[in-house]
């Protein structure tokens, strides 16, 4: 069943993508931004003004962060686990596959790079940097046509397991209420785990949470695309550059995708005006326009592989089961 749920879930969002109306996770960062005003009220600790030379105190910050993390994340999970066991097999199934598709973003993914190479095709720089921008948090605004190639595809790569791998993952070992808090997780991560005034600390249980959530996932996510690509490459990449880059799950995912397409990516990129060092990631060519649906394309072989693997499970849990059945059926029949 929980492959038949994730092929459903998978077939869903290529057909439909995003709900463009109504779509819960927008109505939860609504719900994350009155819940950070009132949790950093209770805690006397506001926002640090641009201007203000005594910050709040980092515990009051940081104790406020926590306090709303677990009023946003815990009650959902509680709830879609009792409303999973109250329910009968078929309309938990149900469920599954529903929950499931609102916390998978392919499709949604694919939009933005296929926007991107768009405007690069086109030679409209301006409208590139501006769809760039909507997939990366750097500064996107003097980037030049390889700097918007590149950063498209660090994207690409790295959500490849943030919107599609990590989700499947946490469906697999707990079900709807594993995937719903996992992707509460990340978005809730995206929106308050920035290394700012605002976020330092308040943003930091947020931050750390995603980190544990996704460190297995990342390193299955790198797994299958090194296999999905360059094998050799990909796993040299994730071995010897993954631990210089900054994030301890995009340097290994990052790192074994551009090693497995035999791209160069990485380097120094602008972040609030300030150009950070960061090292190379891959090895090969300079990435050109079709490789960012050559990183689309990885993204799919690895998905694929994720099923092979899942179903394969699933059997073999199945057919050691079954004796057990068979024997439990027989006395049922004879008692």
């Amino acid at each position: 069943m929980v492959t038949f749920s994730i092929v459903i879930a998978l077939l869903a969002d290529r057909m439909l993508g995003e709900a463009r109306h109504f779509h819960p996770l927008v109505g939860f960062g609504r719900l994350a931004g009155w819940v950070e005003t009132g949790c950093r009220r209770l805690v006397r600790a506001p926002v640090p003004a641009a201007d203000s030379i005594a910050a709040p105190p980092a515990a009051l910050q940081w104790l406020g962060g926590a306090l709303g993390w677990a009023l946003l994340i815990i009650p959902p999970t509680v709830l879609m686990a009792v409303l999973q066991a109250a329910l009968n097999t078929w309309l938990a199934l149900l469920v599954d596959v529903i929950v499931l598709y609102f916390c998978i973003g392919g499709r949604s993914l694919r939009e933005h790079a296929w926007a991107v190479a768009r405007q690069l095709h086109g030679g409209d720089l301006d409208r590139a940097r501006e769809k760039v921008s909507r997939m990366v948090s750097r500064d996107t605004a003097s980037m030049d046509s390889q700097s918007i190639l590149k950063s498209a595809i660090e994207s690409v790569l790295e959500n490849g397991s943030d919107a599609v791998l990590a989700p499947l993952f946490w469906f697999v070992v707990a079900g709807a209420p594993g995937v719903l808090c996992y992707r509460l997780c990340n978005t809730l991560d995206a929106m308050w785990g920035y290394r700012n005034d605002r976020y330092l600390y308040f943003g930091r249980v947020a931050a750390r949470m995603d980190d544990v959530l996704n460190w297995f996932p990342a390193r299955c996510c790198a797994l299958s695309y090194a296999l999905a690509g360059r094998v050799v490459v990909a796993l040299q990449c994730w071995h010897s550059q993954a631990p210089l880059w900054d994030s301890p799950n995009a340097g290994p995912v990052m790192a074994a995708g551009a090693g497995a397409l035999g791209l160069q990516l990485g380097g120094p990129a602008r972040y609030d005006n300030d150009l950070r060092r960061r090292p190379i990631l891959g090895r090969g060519s300079p990435p050109t326009l079709a490789d960012i649906e050559a990183a689309l394309a990885l993204i799919r072989r690895a998905t694929g592989i994720w099923l092979v693997v899942i179903a394969l499970c699933e059997a073999l849990a199945w057919f050691f089961n079954l004796p057990l059945l068979l024997t439990t059926l027989w006395a049922s029949l004879w008692a």
